[in-house]
C-alpha cells in the first residue's frame, strides 16, 4: 500500500524547506519519512532529466552529528525503493563524495547540517555532473512521490537494519591531492590541525603527512561543535592563538562539520579570512576569472591579478552557474570561492606541472593546500603572503533567533522609496558609525556602500533563524567593530507598524 504525498506539501508541514545547501531542519523534523520523501523526489527528477534509472548507484555519506547515520539509512531506504543501489561512503567529507559521484557518474548526497548546531541537519543532494542548482530545485519541490509502508505513526522507519557494504570515497580523495602537489609539497612545515568533530578530521592529518609535513593533532572532539567558518567562535580564536604561541607552528589547518568550508591561521594562530584564501588560492593556481558573491572582499578586483570577476548571489548554486558562463565564454582557467571559503574549481589547472582535474563543488582542502604550498615556494609566512594584498578586511557576524520574517521586513521598510529615500533612512539609520551612505547594491539583501570607504551589507540567512552582517573596511580592527555597531544598530532597531 503507498500514499502519494506532494513534496510542497510535506515542506509547509514538516518546515524542512529546500535552499541554496538542500534540505535542512531540525532533526525532530526531519524524520525517516521525511528524508525518504524528499530522497524519492530528487531521484525522480534526475530520472526525468536522464540522470537516474533503475540500477543506478546512488552515493552516500555524511558528518558526525548523533542524527545523520540515521539519516543517511533513510535515504539509502529511498534509493532501494526507487530501483537503485546505494554506494555507501560513510563519514567523509561533501566533496569527496561529491568527487566519487562525478567521478562514476553517479548522484551523490551527502547528510549534513554544515556548520548549525547538531539539533538540525540537512541533507546536499548532487547530480552526476554537478550540484543541484536551482532549477533543480523547483523541480523536486514540484514533485508527488508515492511512499510505501515502511513508516511507524512517528514516521520512523520499522525496520532500518539494511547495510552496504563501505566503498571507499576517501582514499581517491586524498590521492587527488598527493598526485597533483607531490610528497614533498609541505615538507618542512609543522601543521596543527584542528580536528573538532569535523567529519574530514583524519584526512587533513593524512595529507599533510603523505605532503611531507609534520602534523600535530590538535582538539580533537567526541561532541558535536558547530564551527561556523565565517563566524569563527572566540574559544577558536584563543585557541589558536594558544596553539601557535606554545607549540611553534607553521599554520593550523581546520574545516566546518562536513569538511567543505576550509579554516587556515597563520603562523600568529590568526584564522585567514574565507574571502582573502580565496584569492590567494586562485591566485597559487594562477585561475584568470573568478565568481564569488557579492559579500567578499573587494580586494580580488583592486589586486588585479584576474581577467574577469563576477559577483554573484550569496549560496554555491549561484556561484556555480556564473562559473559555468565564465567557462562557456572561453576564460581559460575559471574558479569560484565563497566567503566561508569554500573554493570551487571549475576547470583543470596545472599544479607545477601536473594536472588538478575540476571539481565544481565546495571543497576544504584545495585552498588550504594551494596556499600553504604557494607560501613555502615563495619562503614567505602566511601572514606576509597575506599581506601581500589590497588593504581591504571583512567580518561577518549573525543575530540569532533573529526570525526569517523579522529580517524580510527590516530589509523591506529599508528598501521602501526611490535611491534618494532609501540613501537618506540608511544614512539616518547608520550614519554614526560609518558616516553617509552613497550607493546600495540590491544582488543579494542590502548591500550599503558608505562615502568614507566602509560597507555594509545585510542579509536574511536562507535556512536558518539569523539575520547576516557583512562588514568592509581598511583596517581588521574597522571592519569588526563596524559589524558589532552595526549589529546593534539593527538588533535596536523597531521596524515601523
Amino acid at each position: 500500500m503507498t500514499q502519494s504525498v506532494s513534496i510542497a506539501d510535506l515542506m509547509a508541514q514538516s518546515g524542512v524547506a529546500f535552499g541554496t545547501s538542500g534540505a535542512r531542519g531540525l532533526v525532530s523534523a526531519m524524520t525517516d519519512r521525511v528524508c525518504f520523501a524528499y530522497t524519492a523526489a530528487f531521484l525522480q527528477h534526475l530520472a526525468a532529466i536522464g540522470q537516474f534509472s533503475t540500477g543506478t548507484a546512488v552515493a552516500i555519506a555524511g558528518d558526525l552529528r548523533p542524527s545523520s547515520p540515521r539519516i543517511m539509512a533513510a535515504c539509502a531506504a529511498a534509493v532501494r525503493h526507487m530501483g537503485g543501489a546505494v554506494d555507501y561512503c560513510g563519514f567523509v567529507p561533501s566533496p569527496a563524495v561529491t568527487a566519487h559521484g562525478f567521478a562514476h557518474g553517479i548522484p551523490s548526497l551527502m547528510v549534513t547540517g554544515s556548520h548549525i548546531p547538531d539539533d538540525r541537519n540537512g541533507i546536499k543532494f548532487n547530480r552526476t555532473d554537478g550540484e543541484v542548482l536551482k532549477p533543480d530545485e523547483l523541480a523536486i519541490r514540484a514533485q508527488s512521490v508515492d511512499l510505501p509502508d515502511l513508516f511507524d505513526d512517528a514516521g520512523m522507519l520499522r525496520d532500518a537494519t539494511h547495510a552496504e557494504p563501505l566503498v571507499d570515497a576517501a582514499t581517491p580523495y586524498i590521492a587527488r591531492y598527493v598526485d597533483a602537489f607531490g610528497a614533498t609539497a609541505l615538507a618542512g612545515l609543522t601543521l596543527g590541525v584542528y580536528e573538532h568533530s569535523a567529519v574530514g578530521r583524519d584526512i587533513l592529518v593524512a595529507l599533510v603527512e603523505a605532503l611531507g609535513g609534520t602534523a600535530v593533532s590538535l582538539g580533537r572532539s567526541d561532541r558535536f561543535i558547530p564551527v561556523d567558518t565565517e563566524a569563527v567562535r572566540p574559544e577558536d580564536q584563543a585557541l589558536a592563538r594558544q596553539w601557535a604561541t606554545e607549540l611553534g607552528l607553521d599554520a593550523i589547518l581546520s574545516t566546518d562539520g562536513d569538511s567543505d568550508r576550509p579554516l587556515l591561521a597563520d603562523e600568529q594562530g590568526v584564522w585567514m579570512r574565507g574571502d582573502v584564501l580565496g584569492i590567494l588560492s586562485a591566485r597559487a593556481l594562477g585561475i584568470a576569472a573568478i565568481a564569488t558573491p557579492v559579500s567578499c572582499n573587494s580586494a580580488v578586483e583592486l589586486s588585479g591579478l584576474f581577467t574577469a570577476v563576477w559577483r554573484t548571489r550569496i549560496g554555491s548554486p549561484f556561484v556555480i552557474e556564473a562559473m559555468n558562463a565564465l567557462a562557456a565564454d572561453g576564460q581559460a582557467s575559471v574558479c569560484g570561492y565563497e566567503a566561508n571559503g569554500g573554493f570551487l574549481l571549475a576547470t583543470p589547472v596545472l599544479v607545477e606541472g601536473r594536472t588538478l582535474g575540476a571539481l565544481p563543488t565546495r571543497d576544504a582542502v584545495l585552498p588550504i593546500l594551494s596556499v600553504l604550498v604557494d607560501a613555502r615556494r615563495r619562503g614567505v609566512t602566511l601572514s606576509a603572503l597575506q599581506a601581500q594584498l589590497p588593504e581591504r578586511y571583512t567580518f561577518s557576524e549573525r543575530l540569532q533567533n533573529y526570525p526569517t520574517a523579522q529580517s524580510q521586513a527590516l530589509i523591506a521598510h529599508l528598501e521602501q522609496g526611490d535611491e534618494a529615500a532609501i540613501l537618506k533612512r540608511l544614512t539616518g539609520m547608520f550614519g554614526e558609525v560609518a558616516g553617509e551612505a552613497d550607493g546600495i547594491d540590491r544582488t543579494d539583501g542590502l548591500r550599503i556602500h558608505f562615502a568614507g570607504g566602509d560597507i555594509i551589507h545585510l542579509r536574511p540567512s536562507g535556512n536558518a533563524p539569523e539575520l547576516r552582517c557583512y562588514t568592509e573596511s581598511d583596517s581588521v580592527e574597522r571592519a569588526a567593530t563596524l559589524n558589532g555597531q552595526a549589529l546593534a544598530l539593527v538588533r535596536d532597531y523597531a521596524i515601523p507598524a
